[in-house]
């Protein structure tokens, strides 16, 4: 019994030790796009809470019945799981510092306009807003938000794009502030394959390239779309003005490959443990997959993912970032 059960022990660490790794930082081997690897990271800090109660379960198993093999071995493995997994999401943080900035970004999926226009208009109002990317908001709904937030004095201009005939019909709006000058679609740039994503240049030459993303998201048969639209993410980077907003349906994790020059707000402000998706969960448990991402000419001085809008209908939260370029003082 003893000599067969030296190998089966030996298997398991080494079985135990990969898992450890491809469920912790799979970004070491290049596999945090994987199938199931992606599922679950999208949601690290339920998996961090399961491991973590695997661990006491198995930790009371070797105690009580006095099984230190295999039991011991299990208990090791999710318990460096469960910690290697609290490390990092501990050092991405929760901060919600927004101070003020030179340009205001927002992002918010309504979900097919299951927040209406009057609580879009409420978040672009509160924020004050410059920039705001609303995927899954059609051209009616962008357009009220638009007449609501002129009575209160600020001027919007909105734009919508939809996806091919081919493609899914769900729109993605852009509202952008008057102050910052006219805007057109470039529509050499493309989109991301399955959802609608499009960048809008400034018609002066003069201002931030904007770009509002909605790559699909890595659902067991669209994997390789879901990775598709990430790098057409990624390859915007490459302008050093530019300044992505979106759901990504992606977390850090996945985006680690696909950033290129891109700056992730909330990770740069250590605000990316805080969860857009779903609003059913509380945000510390849920998946932080929108995002604001800038390029290399711009400074991020704070993120703020916004709960108060849970019951606004939506089953995503609001990311909001203020931003400056860099050069401007920060209290400009």
């Amino acid at each position: 019994m003893r000599t067969r059960r030296g190998p089966v022990l030996l298997c398991l660490v080494v079985v135990g030790a990969a898992f450890v790794l491809l469920f912790s930082w799979p970004q070491a081997v290049g596999a945090q796009t994987a199938p199931v690897i992606a599922q679950v990271l999208a949601f690290r800090p339920i998996f961090t809470v399961a491991c973590c109660v695997l661990t006491v379960c198995f930790v009371a198993v070797a105690v009580l019945r006095h099984r230190w093999g295999v039991a011991a071995v299990l208990a090791v493995v999710f318990g460096a799981v469960s910690l290697v997994n609290g490390g990092v999401l501990l050092n991405r943080g929760t901060h919600d510092d927004l101070p003020p900035g030179e340009l205001t970004v927002v992002a918010w999926n309504t979900q097919g306009g299951a927040a209406s226009p009057e609580a879009i208009a409420r978040l672009v109002i509160e924020t004050d807003a410059d920039i705001v990317s609303l995927p899954e908001t059609d051209t009616d709904a962008a357009a009220r938000v638009v007449s609501i937030v002129a009575r209160d004095g600020k001027s919007m201009v909105a734009d919508t794009i939809y996806g091919e005939a081919s493609d899914s019909s769900i729109p993605t709006s852009l509202l952008v502030s008057a102050e910052l000058g006219g805007y057109r679609l470039d529509a050499a740039a493309g989109s991301t394959p399955g959802l609608p994503s499009a960048v809008w240049l400034p018609s002066d030459g003069t201002g931030p390239t904007i770009v509002a993303a909605h790559p699909m998201p890595p659902l067991a048969g669209s994997m390789g779309t879901w990775r598709a639209g990430l790098e057409w993410v990624g390859a915007r980077c490459h302008d050093a003005d530019v300044i992505v907003a979106g759901d990504l349906n992606a977390t850090a994790d996945h985006l680690s490959a696909h950033l290129g020059d891109c700056e992730d707000a909330a990770i740069e402000t250590r605000g990316a443990a805080i969860g857009t998706w779903p609003t059913s969960l509380p945000a510390r448990l849920s998946s932080p997959i929108d995002h604001v991402l800038v390029g290399d000419s711009w400074r991020v001085l704070g993120t703020r993912v916004l709960t108060t809008f849970d019951a606004a209908g939506s089953d995503h939260r609001p990311i909001v970032a203020t931003l400056a370029h860099r050069g401007t003082p920060r209290n400009h």
